[in-house]
């Protein structure tokens, strides 16, 4: 369980997991950007190697912009879905499938082993609720998702890019903002955490300033956590080291811009 795969074992050029997730899965077919996210390259466990070789062509998808996904046929229900944009390691994002069982996960990611161990823990835990998308969260919302198809969107301690020339990077824009919006049913509710302070404040301001959306709190300001969004790991490193976290809840606008 806490071996490694070998890269040795692999001949020159073949795909890591033949029919698991691919690298840049939409390649050149749209235009070249700047990314909110870096794809990292690192080792992946036997157990997540297993997970994607077992798992993926199931529960994994690429995000290569090629077709609009049909949510139902996707998931095997009419449930309600909820999209989250990075998901690290996993191990919140499966704790909420578990605890809900009724509400439907796509989690988008670039990271492999992250990959594989959502894979890992929803299997052993019989979860039948996630899947796993493989690629740019702006290709899958712009090319892949039908309107008001959305029931939630989380987004929860994305990379905060502190240096300032970096700033364009974040994920929370007002672009993407009016990219996302039309994807979410109205009412649904945009939920965003991050412990790094310029950034909440960049959040609250670009959220606060978008037609589309509305503060689910009565002052305009931030939301206490809520019970369903577990406190992981990474997040209780940045609460010893006195790291304030902020919750962010926007609802999308019942009647959006443009309307």
């Amino acid at each position: 369980m806490g071996g490694t795969v070998s890269e040795n074992s692999r001949p020159k050029g073949a795909p890591r997991f033949p029919e698991g997730p691919v690298p840049d899965p939409s390649g050149d077919r749209f235009e070249r950007r700047i990314r909110s996210f870096t794809p990292r390259r690192s080792r992946v466990t036997t157990a997540q190697g297993d997970a994607l070789r077992r798992l993926w062509p199931k529960w994994g998808l690429d995000i290569d912009g090629q077709r609009v996904l049909d949510l139902a046929e996707l998931f095997g229900t009419t449930a309600p879905v909820v999209l989250e944009i990075g998901f690290g390691m996993g191990e919140a994002t499966a704790q909420m499938a578990a605890a809900d069982p009724g509400t439907c996960i796509l989690a988008v990611d670039v990271h492999t082993p992250g990959q594989g161990n959502l894979l890992n823990l929803a299997d052993r835990a019989g979860l039948t609720n996630v899947r796993v998308a493989n690629g740019d969260a702006v290709i899958l919302l712009r090319e892949m998702l039908a309107p008001q198809s959305l029931d939630g969107t989380r987004v929860y301690f994305p990379d905060p890019w502190p240096k300032a020339r970096h700033h364009k990077r974040r994920l929370i824009q007002p672009d993407f903002l009016t990219l996302l919006a039309p994807r979410l049913k109205p009412g649904a509710v945009l939920h965003c955490a991050t412990d790094w302070e310029p950034y909440a404040e960049h959040m609250l301001e670009v959220l606060t300033a978008h037609p589309d959306f509305e503060n689910t709190q009565e002052d305009g300001g931030y939301a206490p956590r809520p019970d369903f969004r577990p406190l992981t790991r990474f997040e209780g490193q940045g609460l010893r080291k006195g790291h304030v976290v902020h919750d962010l809840l926007f609802r999308r606008a019942a009647t959006p811009s443009g309307a």
